[in-house]
């Protein structure tokens, strides 16, 4: 490496820092995101290592950025708040719908006891009921598969985003007696995902 570049990376790491400190101050700590262990994840991990190259000077932005092949980053915010409500601990054995090697996975995989992961497309196959204590959707749902909800135990948490009357907002559910009752929050931009669209029904 010459000087030359030695000096860009020095300035180009100074300027990711920074925008992670104003995306703490001004984007998480201003909408109610102030758990010291949430912020400091959020502190320590380099958001833009995990969107394309062309996209590492956006990645603080407060919006969603486009990962390629209809898939999305979503904003810090929606991440911030999406932790707040699931509220992991070490106690938790965590299943995230979402990229295993990607942004929320490596905040998830520094709080939680253990972390699996599955893409959007796979979740229909997966096997018997699981035990996990929490689950993390990573996008927008219209309807929450049962071969999910089967993953939880009774008493876990999930933590989505929810499509309702074409608006998305931050949804938590509870599994009681076998079933997931999902209550939607704030009104927020989450990415969508497509594999858990809801069916079409005749209307008339």
């Amino acid at each position: 490496m010459t000087l030359t570049e030695a000096s860009d990376a020095h300035v180009a790491a100074d300027s990711a820092a920074a925008a992670r400190r104003a995306m703490i101050v001004s984007q998480l700590r201003t909408s109610g995101v102030n758990e010291p262990r949430i912020l400091a994840a959020m502190a320590s991990v380099a958001r833009e290592d995990f969107v394309p190259a062309a996209m590492r000077e956006a990645a603080y932005i407060d919006r969603a950025i486009p990962l390629g092949e209809g898939r999305f980053l979503a904003a810090p915010l929606v991440q911030g708040m999406m932790l707040s409500e699931a509220n992991p601990s070490a106690q938790d054995k965590v299943l995230l719908v979402g990229d295993g090697a990607g942004y929320l996975a490596t905040l998830l995989r520094g709080m939680v006891g253990s972390l699996d992961a599955v893409a959007p497309a796979e979740v229909a196959s997966l096997g018997a009921a699981g035990e996990y204590t929490l689950i993390v959707i990573d996008g927008a749902i219209e309807e929450l598969p049962e071969a999910l909800g089967a993953q939880l135990v009774d008493g876990g948490r999930l933590v989505t985003g929810l499509v309702v009357r074409g608006v998305t907002r931050l949804a938590t559910g509870l599994k009681a007696a076998g079933a997931v009752s999902l209550l939607p929050l704030a009104e927020i931009g989450i990415p969508t995902l497509p594999e858990f669209a809801a069916p079409k029904r005749w209307s008339f």
